[in-house]
């Protein structure tokens, strides 16, 4: 049983590594290794939240998972054999069902994640019960607490208490192939003392899990960095973008993209300075705020980022041009050819998945977390079957001209390498076409809006010491 667990967690994440370009994770010394404990994570991007966690958390990890997720073809065998324990929501309950019996099967699950923690491992719960969109996190539920009680309860005495261990889930572009996610634990929270040992009265721990939900609240909020709505987050990216890429101007290097953590931890510096800044400086905070506001606008009106206007134009460096040349000949004369043969093997499968996983899933983030596990499955079985087709056409082929050589293997093999090349440059291709048409049209714009750009820079130097200067006073 521990060969088959240890397998599937080998396998979701090779997935994970196949779909992601990059994982990073921090925080590993933030796990102790002397006692168990409770995972509490935001919840962002459905099934992908807990492959993530589950794959890159230094210890043996048991999830609290909805309960219509074991119904699933492939992922719920695979959640069974995870030692994975179902958590049944009130909305979920067929018509003419018990909610005492839900409850009694959700004090069962609970019973079962706080026994792991007890038993010096850890378990996890997502706290707002349902995967969302937003930039903040929803209201949370409050199994979580009842969970961290019930597990201080069975934990032997003489034995450390558990811990409870936030973790802050951070994507690029989450639905998007080829994106990138920092998995940051964080350290673990400092109960009060007055919620650390769960009371008997039942009225009494019912006030105490509310008050622990709201700290989980108040700890998850900042490790989330929440805002109020995308307007603000994107204007926060901006400010780092703009810091990021005016600094290393100052220090004449190249703005070269920061790691994942990186970025998160500046956006949080920006995110921390507004939230002091909008107590202590609200007016000096407001305009940075507009100023940003108005140099995205200019940005985007051009179609430019930040460290782009510190480039030169292509007709200045006949090198980059003829660069230029050649990858604009590699994706719009080369690659079709094989991504129209990509598309040819991988259509008909893919339409398939569309439509199976519209009909089984009741929320848009189940759909495409049950597009990635059967299509991991699904596609690979397609250009099998497409290579042994090619190889045995192959065959027929040589039987009826002989001067063609045999060799169905090699051919299969080819077929084999082109249909999943094939398959991944369909979902890459449009990326990929686009940024060089991007590429090609910064550089334009950087030869014939030269006083745009110009303003720009200016605007770009004015708001980074704007910052340094509210920095300064917000630390004085």
């Amino acid at each position: 049983m521990l060969q088959v667990q240890q397998g599937i967690v080998r396998y979701f994440r090779l997935l994970l590594r196949i779909f992601f370009r990059r994982i990073e994770v921090t925080g590993f010394e933030n796990v102790p290794e002397d006692r168990g404990g409770l995972i509490i994570s935001w919840h962002p991007n459905g099934v992908i939240d807990a492959a993530v966690i589950l794959t890159h958390f230094p210890r043996d990890v048991v999830f609290g998972a909805r309960h219509g997720l074991f119904k699933w073809p492939v992922l719920g065998w695979a959640m069974h054999r995870l030692g994975m324990v179902p958590i049944y929501r009130r909305k979920d309950i067929k018509p003419g069902a018990s909610d005492s019996e839900r409850k009694n099967a959700n004090r069962q699950s609970i019973d079962v994640l706080a026994q792991a923690i007890a038993d010096g491992g850890f378990s996890a719960l997502f706290p707002e019960g349902v995967s969302h969109d937003e930039p903040f996190v929803h209201e949370l539920k409050s199994g979580a607490a009842y969970l961290y009680y019930r597990a201080v309860e069975l934990t032997p005495e003489g034995k450390p208490p558990p811990v409870i261990i936030p973790v802050g889930l951070h994507y690029t572009k989450k639905r998007i192939f080829g994106s990138q996610v920092l998995v940051d634990y964080h350290r673990p929270l400092r109960v009060p003392e007055d919620l650390a040992v769960p009371a008997q009265d039942s009225e009494e721990r019912k006030k105490q899990a509310r008050r622990l939900t709201a700290r989980f609240d108040e700890v998850l909020r900042e490790v989330v960095m929440a805002t109020e709505n995308w307007d603000l987050h994107l204007l926060f990216q901006r400010g780092r973008k703009l810091i990021h890429a005016e600094g290393a101007a100052r220090r004449g290097a190249r703005s070269v993209p920061p790691s994942l953590s990186d970025r998160v931890r500046h956006f949080g510096s920006i995110w921390k300075g507004y939230q002091v800044g909008l107590e202590t400086h609200p007016e000096e905070t407001q305009q940075l705020v507009e100023g940003v506001a108005h140099y995205d606008e200019e940005l985007r009106d051009l179609r430019i980022e930040d460290h782009e206007l510190d480039g030169s134009a292509w007709v200045s460096s006949p090198r980059r041009a003829v660069l230029l040349f050649l990858e604009f000949l590699l994706v719009y004369l080369v690659l079709p050819p094989v991504l129209i043969f990509g598309v040819l093997v991988n259509l008909p499968t893919a339409l398939a998945l569309m439509a199976f996983t519209k009909a089984a899933a009741s929320k848009y983030k189940d759909e495409a977390s049950l597009k990635l596990i059967i299509g991991s499955v699904a596609f690979p079985l397609t250009w099998l079957l497409v290579a042994v087709l090619v190889g045995w056409g192959e065959t027929v082929l040589a039987e009826a001209f002989p001067e063609i050589p045999r060799a169905p293997v090699l051919t299969g093999a080819i077929a084999f390498i082109l249909s999943a090349f094939g398959g991944v440059l369909a979902l890459q291709y449009r990326q990929i076409a686009t940024e060089t048409l991007r590429t090609i049209r910064v550089h334009l714009t950087l030869a014939r809006r030269k006083g745009a750009v110009r303003s720009l820079l200016d605007d770009r130097s004015r708001l980074f010491d704007q910052f340094v200067i509210l920095d300064r006073d917000l630390r004085a």
